[in-house]
């Protein structure tokens, strides 16, 4: 991806994401070391700082193999005394967890920012959980900018505090914020530091018990002196009459709607805002004063009530007799994003104002559904379609343990291949219990590559140890395609898009120990299908684990290739005389290049259609063929030979 706008000049205004003003700011502040793992909302902070380095020669940037490992390479160089930063949408900092804790027990010697875009609404995840509870719970202080201009501020404000106190620090983003686009003005890029030195220290970072719990009573003074000074900070804001008996608290992107909210109402100037954007610890001292005297606080906060909750509480114990209202009073839900007119309709409701929003536009037609569907071409399709007839040619009845990617949609007829879908890694770690306990069911457990490499190595490692009898299905595209396909070990390039050292899946797994292992073209239905009836049958009777690499490139990735190369693709056509109208091929195999006419004979849409060719095996009646043959290239680019 392109991002020049990140290397924009001092004092310039430039049109960005707000991801990608969070990469400008670690510039400006001179980070030496960014890590992470795709993930949306995240994405492109790492992805604008790769093109940056690639210009600049730095920072250091990667795409570790997942968020654990990104929160620890960060973690590590924020020790040896060089900036750093590491990025992850909000599911992902579950799985860096660990080392989250830990971080905020030993400290560090340089900036270092955690970097947790959260998704309200579940655009594109499983949960919406609130991370400023990691905040809390770890003892690590929260920032929330409330926009693109602000991600630039705030982040290099949340570098320089994590700086000051030698502490890791969250960067709070959500949805609204990461992927809305506005003009940021910009700071000077700063000279980054590179390189540090670690300063052994066995009393601070080994965190045994004895160590332990020094460190815990170290964190409990230093989190409260932090508290004290993160009142103070200058990015949390006022503004209003300070003898108003209503005070607005908008924290992050929250206070963007309830200002807008405000003066919707007409009484933006006639109540107290006050702006919060480190929300943890949260800022007692400031809260407490601008509480004092007030008859009613409005808190706008999006995710959980998490300031509405402490800060009922630490009202309570400073003696302080307001109401509060928020998502806790039921004002504001507690699922899905903040809306402009549901912010509106509360104040109003709260403050005893007349507001009467428009009234939605009705159509006199229903729009038709229009579900998410696999790309014409992607070769998870053929995949499937061979996977449900090889279970249907073997008479067997299959649990399908699925994973997060694109091949999700697979839940979705005519495959319906998606029985469980939990979490990145999960096929292969609920598969390892569903095997065992039911015995009359083959168990299927499909994963993508970057999944298998993020997290489902220790699944398999478990599969051997514990004789876990299933077919493991590993979906080899050879990119992180849901995400915007960035690299992974199984690439052969890095996040800057150099050649790096490919790891083969089929190598590793033989490495793990799996002595049954199978490979298949992915665009080789028939392929495919014997390989995965072969490893059923080795399931079902040998009662061991047997991995099926079905290889194929994103049909997007391949197409780009094919484009960059100049390499024709072919071209298929329906002969419709031969056409029986079966509909196997867009019932069963479900292409959205093949349509069918009023007589169910179909036909093939030229624009749409990516000259994969799987069609032309799947029809019993030999009724698609060539029209125009394609360069043999074409072959090579989707088995990922080229």
């Amino acid at each position: 991806m392109s991002y020049p706008e990140v290397l924009g000049e001092l004092g310039s205004r430039a049109l960005m994401l707000g991801n990608v003003a969070v990469a400008r700011a670690c510039l400006e502040h001179g980070v030496g070391f960014a890590s992470g793992y795709p993930g949306t909302p995240s994405s492109e902070i790492i992805e604008a700082l790769a093109y940056a380095s690639s210009r600049l020669g730095y920072p250091h940037v990667e795409w570790s193999v997942n968020e654990k490992v990104a929160f620890e390479a960060a973690y590590g160089s924020a020790m040896a005394g060089v900036p750093s930063v590491v990025t992850m949408k909000h599911v992902g900092l579950n799985v860096a967890a660990d080392p989250l804790f830990s971080s905020a027990y030993t400290g560090v010697e340089a900036s270092f920012l955690i970097v947790s875009a959260d998704d309200p609404g579940m655009w594109s995840s499983q949960n919406e959980q609130d991370n400023r509870w990691y905040g809390v719970h770890a003892y690590i202080p929260v920032f929330e900018p409330a926009g693109a201009q602000e991600a630039r501020e705030d982040t290099l404000e949340a570098l320089r505090f994590s700086e000051s106190v030698k502490h890791p620090v969250i960067l709070r983003l959500t949805t609204r914020v990461s992927h809305t686009r506005a003009p940021v003005t910009l700071g000077a890029l700063a000279k980054p530091r590179l390189s540090g030195d670690f300063i052994k220290n066995v009393s601070r970072w080994n965190i045994v018990p004895m160590h332990a719990r020094r460190l815990r009573e170290e964190l409990l003074s230093k989190w409260e002196k932090m508290g004290e000074t993160l009142s103070e900070n200058p990015v949390n804001t006022v503004e209003g009459p300070e003898d108003s008996k209503v005070l607005v608290v908008g924290v992050g992107l929250g206070y963007r709607y309830a200002r807008e909210s405000l003066h919707k109402l007409g009484a933006l100037g006639g109540v107290r805002l006050l702006k919060i954007v480190t929300s943890i610890p949260l800022p007692r001292k400031l809260l407490v004063r601008e509480s004092e005297g007030r008859s009613i606080i409005v808190v706008v906060e999006e995710g959980d009530p998490v300031l509405e909750t402490l800060l009922k509480s630490t009202l309570y114990e400073e003696g302080v007799n307001v109401k509060v209202y928020g998502k806790a009073s039921g004002h504001l839900k507690w699922s899905g994003e903040l809306k402009a007119d549901s912010v509106t309709l509360a104040l109003a409701s709260i403050l005893g104002l007349n507001y009467r929003p428009e009234a939605p536009i009705k159509l006199s037609i229903t729009p038709p559904p229009r579900p998410p569907v696999l790309c014409p071409g992607c070769p998870y399709r053929s995949v499937f379609y061979a996977l449900r007839r090889a279970v249907k040619m073997l008479k067997v009845e299959a649990i399908y343990s699925g994973d997060i990617g694109c091949y999700s949609l697979g839940l979705n007829p005519p495959f319906n291949v998606q029985d469980t879908l939990i979490e990145m890694g999960g096929s292969i770690g609920l598969a390892n219990g569903l095997a065992h306990v039911v015995k009359d069911k083959v168990v299927v457990a499909t994963i993508g590559d970057s999944t298998f490499f993020h997290a489902g190595l220790p699944g398999v490692v478990n599969s051997i140890y514990n004789r876990a009898p299933m077919v493991i299905l590993v979906l080899d595209n050879g990119t992180t395609a849901m995400t915007g396909h960035q690299p992974h070990p199984g690439s052969g390039r890095d996040a800057l898009g150099r050649e790096a050292r490919r790891l083969t899946i089929e190598d590793v797994v033989r490495g793990l120990g799996v002595s049954r292992v199978s490979v298949a073209d992915s665009f080789d239905t028939r392929e495919v299908e014997a390989k995965i009836s072969e490893a059923i049958r080795d399931v079902m009777y040998r009662g061991e684990t047997h991995v099926v690499i079905a290889r194929g490139a994103c049909i997007l990735d391949a197409m780009r290739m094919a484009s960059s190369l100049k390499v024709k693709r072919p071209i298929y056509v329906v002969e419709s005389d031969k056409c029986r109208a079966c509909g196997i091929c867009y019932r069963a195999f479900n292409c959205p290049a093949i349509t069918p006419g009023e007589d169910g004979r179909v036909a093939i849409n030229a624009s749409l259609c990516t000259g994969c060719g799987v069609c032309e095996q799947v029809c019993p009646f030999k009724a698609i063929r060539v029209l125009e043959p394609g360069d043999p290239k074409w072959s090579k680019i989707l088995g990922m030979e080229l």
